[in-house]
């Protein structure tokens, strides 16, 4: 029974992979866009379900889960996304085990994540939260912010600023989607849009996004138990 469960786990997963990325596919973009299976809470076992359907990049929200996922699948080359809220006390987990951060909110903790960024493990990928829609509720950067605090990211060591991430509000994703495309066209040495989800990643890549984070319909809803 056991060795059955888990046999249709794999297939729900690959699956669901297939139809996510076969969304991907249907958009007419000039870009590739990257796929990011957003793994917080799921298992190892999931995860290994997805890595042996071809997933490779996954994003996680919680520091300590995310670690024990990452030793678990060390030497698998995988890449791993932080793309949770940053706590100035978890800088150095973060910056000394992922591979990209999306969720830099301001140049504190930017500083922190380049101070404390083992120089061997190569640069870090980092993308500039934008609060696209000015939501008291949600982080991120203003866009009339935006000029100053790529000025001082990009002067980083041990950081590689690479773009932004937004997630707008759903009824207004569109319009939002439209605005970091025309925020990003003002950089043209960044080369990185992370916005779009199960709802809406068409929208989001037809306005340039070249990272999509899909969670639930890759992996099917969260059990909280």
């Amino acid at each position: 029974m056991a060795q059955f469960l888990r046999l249709n786990q794999f297939l729900m997963i690959s699956d669901n992979l297939k139809k996510v990325k076969s969304r991907i596919d249907s958009v007419q973009s000039s870009q590739h866009v990257e796929l990011i299976a957003v793994s917080k809470t799921r298992s190892i076992n999931e995860i290994q379900e997805a890595v042996d359907a071809g997933q490779i990049h996954f994003g996680e929200n919680y520091l300590q889960e995310s670690i024990d996922k990452i030793e678990h699948f060390e030497g698998n080359g995988l890449v791993w996304h932080f793309i949770g809220p940053i706590q100035s006390n978890k800088t150095t987990s973060i910056a000394n085990h992922f591979d990209w951060v999306h969720s830099v909110d301001r140049i504190k903790i930017a500083k922190r994540l380049s101070d404390q960024r083992n120089p061997s493990l190569g640069l870090l990928n980092i993308l500039i939260q934008v609060n696209v829609d000015k939501e008291e509720t949600k982080s991120g950067v203003y866009i009339e912010e935006i000029d100053e605090i790529v000025s001082e990211l990009s002067t980083l060591p041990n950081l590689s600023l690479r773009g932004f991430m937004t997630i707008p509000k759903p009824e207004n994703s569109e319009s939002s989607f439209e605005e970091m495309k025309r925020l990003i066209s003002k950089y043209p040495e960044l080369d990185s849009l992370s916005m779009g989800m199960s709802s809406d990643l068409e929208v989001a890549i037809e306005n340039g996004a070249n990272l999509v984070r899909v969670g639930t319909d890759i992996f099917g809803p969260r059990s909280y138990n």
